[in-house]
């Protein structure tokens, strides 16, 4: 059970996904009542075991404390069967000594969800057409509408979304905000702002797209026990999106390394960057490259920097280069039997400025795995990025932020309006890895395959950040090369573990508390 628990977490559906799986399961005999039944009874227990605490502004967010009985919950109720859902809800709270309301504005209701209506009326419970009617309440349940929404809302019911929002009344959703498009997380016209979500069954495509995330407030996935086969059977062949879940990750890492084995079979890593002008690039890389556990650590820096980063990184091997007039480097300068080939992985970009452009031309143009960022990205833009990378024999790893992504990839998808679909594109079209750095970041390989950072911090949102996590994912890229892990998943377990870091440092520092010097040595708290 637990590793079907496991697996299940992973997944993340489309709605058309979604809609093809629940069909699967009602002709195999599954009545739709009884599922309803199901999933209500979960959702009612979560509720019961939630209550709202007030927070400053006059936002809340759930707590442990049960909801007292005689609590005032009012539930919305659409047409579909996302209305059937909340009244079932209705009532279970209603027979557990809430006070319950029900909005239900719509005149047309889908055949269940009428009889759901009907039953909760001749219970006693009010109903109200009109949001002027409602009376107050502790706490709201949307069921207005499920996954699947198309449609722009527009009013009374887009006006009434507006005016439940504007209540200081902690709302709870029902598979997904009302007014979410499932895919793409775009605001239909408008959406309820909920402070908590259940997701029903499978994680839909929403959750992970930067622009819903303002709506969805705290999301939990209410496993209802879909069997892993009808899944399978829907998912078949298709790309693949899929949530890093700790286990992956920690299944992903280089462990436990053979107790016989010295530090040249633990990868060697080649991390390029820095320049007199951002000197501090090369340093927050390096302590990103340490600590992940790299075996050996070479890092080409500028010769004016080649003291700086002995002091801060005494371990590696610091190779100091000769520079332009304007401090950045020149050309690489390897020690004397060494070249590019001699390193399981190559990381360049951060801190370089564009006068490095002769570097990271030679180094796409080197048989290693090859991590580009910052500065990297930057020149490869000027190369035109498609063309140049499908020249490289080996794999390539770029990771943008949105501002980067758009100058390599401007004719791809939208980042802002569908990161999912962009990084797919962006991927297929170029034959690298693309990590597309956001709220959650999404890595997408060659084939179209997905992997989504489901949680971060916007603690992370500071200059240098980015640097720690291109040195993280060198050096394991550098561990993978030497034990044949796939690529794309190291990529997505340095992202995981890099987020994580930076969630348990703003636990303990707040969110303003952690710049990405203290950034590195909470990488170390994680495996």
């Amino acid at each position: 059970m637990h590793n079907r628990q496991e697996k299940i977490s992973q997944v993340v559906v489309t709605a058309r996904q979604m809609h093809d799986i629940e069909d699967r399961i009602f002709a195999a005999g599954m009545p739709v009542v009884a599922l309803m039944e199901k999933v209500a009874g979960l959702i009612g227990r979560r509720i019961q075991e939630m209550a709202p605490t007030l927070l400053f502004k006059g936002s809340y967010i759930p707590s442990n404390i049960p909801l007292k009985k005689g609590s005032r919950v009012g539930i919305l109720v659409g047409p579909g069967h996302n209305g059937a859902d909340a009244l079932v809800v209705a009532r279970e709270l209603y027979f557990r000594g809430y006070e319950v309301w029900i909005y239900s504005p719509f005149s047309k209701l889908k055949e269940l969800t009428s009889q759901h209506l009907q039953y909760a009326q001749s219970l006693g419970i009010p109903i109200y057409q009109t949001i002027e009617q409602l009376p107050d309440s502790d706490l709201l349940i949307d069921g207005l509408f499920g996954f699947g929404l198309e449609k722009n809302l527009t009013d009374p019911i887009a006006s009434a979304i507006n005016q439940l929002n504007e209540l200081s009344v902690p709302i709870y959703s029902i598979d997904l905000p009302s007014g979410l498009h499932t895919d793409t997380g775009e605001v239909l016209g408008t959406a309820i702002r909920a402070t908590h979500t259940f997701c029903l069954g499978l994680w839909k495509l929403a959750f992970f797209q930067d622009r819903a995330l303002e709506y969805l407030g705290k999301a939990e996935l209410i496993d209802f026990d879909i069997p892993l086969g009808d899944v399978e059977a829907v998912l078949k062949d298709a790309p693949r999106i899929k949530r890093i879940t700790l286990a992956t990750a920690l299944a992903t890492l280089p462990l436990p390394r053979p107790p016989v084995t010295h530090k040249y079979q633990e990868g060697h890593l080649l991390l390029i960057c820095g320049s007199r002008r951002y000197a501090g690039g090369a340093i927050l890389t390096g302590l990103g490259a340490r600590a992940s556990g790299v075996g050996m650590l070479s890092i080409a820096v500028p010769e004016s920097l080649k003291s700086l980063l002995v002091s801060h990184l005494p371990e590696a091997l610091i190779v100091g280069c000769p520079e332009t007039e304007s401090g950045a480097i020149a050309h690489l300068q390897l020690p004397e039997n060494t070249d590019l080939s001699s390193f399981n992985a190559i990381a360049c970009g951060p801190g370089l400025t564009r006068d490095a452009t002769p570097i990271v031309q030679e180094v796409i143009k080197s048989d290693r795995p090859l991590i580009l960022d910052a500065d990297g990205l930057n020149i490869l833009a000027q190369m035109g990025a498609i063309a140049t990378l499908k020249k490289r024999l080996a794999v390539t790893v770029l990771t943008p932020h949105t501002g980067e992504f758009e100058r390599l990839f401007p004719d791809v998808a939208d980042a802002k309006n569908d990161r999912v679909k962009a990084v797919q594109q962006a991927a297929a079209q170029s034959g690298a890895v693309v990590l597309l750095k956001g709220a959650r970041t999404a890595i997408a390989n060659p084939q179209g395959g997905v992997w989504i950072v489901p949680e971060s911090t916007p603690a992370l949102a500071r200059g240098g950040s980015g640097d720690v996590l291109t040195g993280l994912l060198g050096g394991l890229l550098a561990q993978a090369a030497t034990k044949q892990i796939p690529v794309e998943d190291i990529v997505a377990t340095a992202a995981w573990w890099h987020s994580q870091a930076g969630i348990i440092a703003a636990q303990e520092r707040t969110e303003l508390g952690v710049d990405a010097f203290t950034l590195t040595q909470y990488l170390m708290k994680i495996h």
